[in-house]
């Protein structure tokens, strides 16, 4: 199976990768994390996007704050799929990180979840690395399941509280 490579910008985006690899730990996709900066460390940064398919990676997962270049920056060095996480933080509270990880120019694409979105980082990425993985489908499509059901059940215990 594919691994999936996870970079912050800072060790101060770990709260919310820590979300992204708990859920990867759950549903069994292997991954690989480091911090590099698209303005601090650049040749590091674009040393592992360049050789990120050959070290057996079948996505990216990149999350950084404010000036959120760094999704960009891996994107600009790979062909495989990247998705950025944009950070909350800084003087628009996490907007700034947002624009800059969604407007990326044509040709170099980025898929952007929401701001400190780490869990559906995550999920994106398996849902890519499940693309030739049955067995890691199946397990997706149980989680979904589990979700609804989760939903219903809270649904049905409103209903009998309303419904008196």
């Amino acid at each position: 199976m594919k691994k999936v490579g996870i970079v912050m910008g800072s060790d101060s985006d770990l709260p919310i990768l820590r979300k992204a690899m708990d859920m990867l730990d759950t549903l069994g996709v292997l991954y690989e994390t480091h911090i590099y900066s698209a303005h601090r460390t650049p040749v590091e940064a674009r040393d592992f996007a360049l050789n990120a398919r050959a070290n057996g990676f079948g996505c990216i997962i990149a999350a950084a704050g404010m000036a959120a270049h760094l999704a960009g920056a891996i994107a600009a060095n790979t062909t495989l799929p990247v998705i950025g996480i944009p950070c909350k933080g800084g003087m628009m509270d996490g907007l700034d990180a947002l624009l800059a990880t969604v407007q990326m120019p044509s040709g170099i694409p980025v898929a952007t979840v929401a701001v400190n979105g780490g869990v559906n980082a995550a999920l994106l990425a398996a849902q890519i690395i499940a693309v030739s993985e049955p067995e890691l489908a199946e397990k997706l499509d149980a989680k979904r399941a589990s979700d609804a059901a989760t939903v219903l059940k809270k649904d049905a215990a409103l209903q009998a509280e309303l419904n008196k």
